[in-house]
């Protein structure tokens, strides 16, 4: 008989309150108590999935070991729980869409209407069912993207309803909102609360528990009129107080004991209480650093720090592993040119170099790796930033000048980054890029063998260039080796400069392995060489 618990965390009157740090939070204390536990994010939005959305749209595309390209807040997920996402934990309304008409194309209806209800609701709610049906989680959190009330959310709230009803006592939902402060008249205000509970009321779902996002302290009075005007019990409204750091939420959250009440909810035994020692040591080394550096990012999205979202993270946690606050100094790489940019990069003590497509600010991200190269800065370069390394060192170094990647410029004689042959003959963009993990062989002795403390190595890949290898015996001799090769293809992964003080470019992204437990390695030794520094 199936036991999988199903628990539904909607949002209402803003979007952005942090539904997924909520979702992610509550699952880290209900694996704390040793149940197994995923996270699946639906997003209202028609796109099949994130992977065509310019970064200003959603900020960055997170990719899952299966390769899947998928919200952000996917990050999040692995981050807290330390635990691998896929292709199912990320559904789209174009995705649904796209199933529901290609079964109708195939005559699977058998000529029925095919209709929003029930056609669209049961792809989703099988959508749903089927991360628990296949992995046998104890608990199965869906976040719904969007705020209720939505146009586009109405489908997925209806499913919930729908789901109410045929799972019984296996479903339950939060409903995250925002109660705001006037600092004219002093007063938390939770008409837009009680307003957003109408709403998922109207639209046939009752809230188990309410999460009230807050910047101030709620009493004891807010919480009753919050629970007698939205139908709810008083010990179920949870205060969502702002914090320092998102990893502090999940410690709020068992002092307001949401875990215990999604346990009593399903009349479960809430047994003993976690002690979350590693999490808590986690956020002792990040509160009470010992060092400080600062890091240039240099990238053409930093308008948008949610651009960056899995590498600022990444640096957190690798900040507290060396017990090291880091400062993120973001650096446009469109502003950067010949007359500035060694007055705009002389103060730091570490440079990354960003993930990206297309020319746009190329320039400038070359210029900041070259600073990086002559100045003996520790330098880590992520994707395009890896193969910004490598048309600077062949400018530069080789004296190459017209070197360049066949993304930046068809018609250069020396391109010493190539189209993957595979790429070759593929016109549409979605989905086709190099997505997902694969193994790379690590050279002895290298800063990443030094890192990983291990010869073979899995990472997450997006990408549809790379190294050229016809001129890599050239880079050797001059000083930039490969000291990371996929086994099987003979791609170059990862390049570096021995005779640098920390020199290391990467083809994978590191990023989105990096966890709170497991801080990623290459970030941690990166940030290691900027404290010797």
């Amino acid at each position: 008989m199936a036991t999988t618990k199903y628990i539904f965390v909607t949002g209402g009157v803003t979007s952005s309150l942090g539904k997924g740090i909520i979702s992610a939070s509550l699952a880290k204390l209900l694996q704390a108590r040793g149940y197994k536990v995923t996270i699946q994010k639906l997003d209202p939005y028609i796109n099949v999935d994130p992977g065509t959305l310019n970064p200003y749209e959603h900020g960055e595309c997170y990719v899952t070991e299966d390769g899947a390209e998928t919200d952000l807040d996917l990050g999040h997920y692995e981050r807290f729980l330390n635990v691998f996402t896929s292709q199912a934990n990320n559904v789209t309304t174009g995705r649904i869409y796209q199933d529901v008409i290609n079964k109708e194309r195939r005559g699977d209806f058998l000529g029925k209407t095919v209709q929003i209800i029930p056609h669209i609701t049961d792809e989703i709610k099988r959508r749903i069912k089927l991360l628990g049906s296949k992995n046998k989680f104890d608990f199965v959190i869906t976040e719904i993207g969007g705020t209720v009330g939505d146009i586009e959310s109405l489908p997925y709230i209806e499913s919930v309803r729908q789901l109410k009803w045929e799972l019984k006592n296996r479903c339950m939902v939060i409903h995250l909102t925002l109660v705001p402060y006037l600092a004219a008249s002093g007063e938390l205000k939770t008409k837009p609360t009680q307003h957003s509970v109408k709403t998922l009321q109207e639209a046939g779902v009752q809230p188990d528990v309410l999460v009230l996002r807050t910047e101030h302290r709620l009493n004891a009075e807010i919480r009753s009129k919050v629970a007698n005007f939205c139908n709810v019990q008083k010990e179920a409204v949870v205060e969502s107080h702002d914090v320092k750091t998102i990893y502090e939420v999940p410690i709020e959250m068992q002092r307001e004991k949401l875990d215990e009440l999604v346990i009593s909810h399903f009349g479960m035994v809430a047994g003993p209480k976690p002690d979350l020692k590693p999490w808590k040591e986690f956020l002792k080394q990040l509160n009470a650093p010992k060092h400080q550096v600062k890091i240039g990012l240099v990238g053409k999205y930093v308008e948008l720090k949610d651009a960056y979202k899995s590498i600022n993270e990444s640096f957190i946690h690798a900040g507290a592993a060396n017990e090291t606050k880091v400062e993120i100094e973001y650096i446009h790489s469109e502003h950067l040119a010949e007359s500035n940019y060694e007055e705009a990069l002389k103060t730091l003590d570490g440079i990354i170099v960003t993930p990206g497509f297309g020319h746009r600010g190329i320039a400038g991200k070359i210029l900041a790796v070259k600073y990086a190269r002559e100045n003996n800065i520790p330098f880590l370069g992520i994707c395009l930033g890896m193969q910004c390394a490598v048309i600077e060192f062949a400018q530069n170094v080789l004296k190459l000048e017209d070197a360049n990647s066949l993304e930046m410029d068809r018609k250069c004689k020396n391109p010493v980054i190539n189209l993957m042959e595979e790429q070759k003959m593929i016109t549409e963009k979605g989905g086709t890029m190099r997505l997902g993990s694969y193994p790379c062989r690590v050279l002895r002795d290298s800063n990443a063998h030094k890192a990983y403390k291990t010869l073979k190595i899995n990472e997450r890949h997006r990408h549809r260039y790379e190294f050229n290898n016809s001129y890599q015996e050239m880079y050797s001799k001059a000083g930039m080796i490969a000291s990371g090769i996929n086994p099987e293809t003979e791609l170059v992964e990862i390049v570096e400069i021995p005779k640098h003080k920390w020199f290391v470019g990467v083809q994978f992204h590191p990023e989105y392995k990096s966890t709170v437990i497991n801080p990623h390695p290459i970030f941690v030794s990166f940030i290691k060489a900027t404290v010797e520094k």
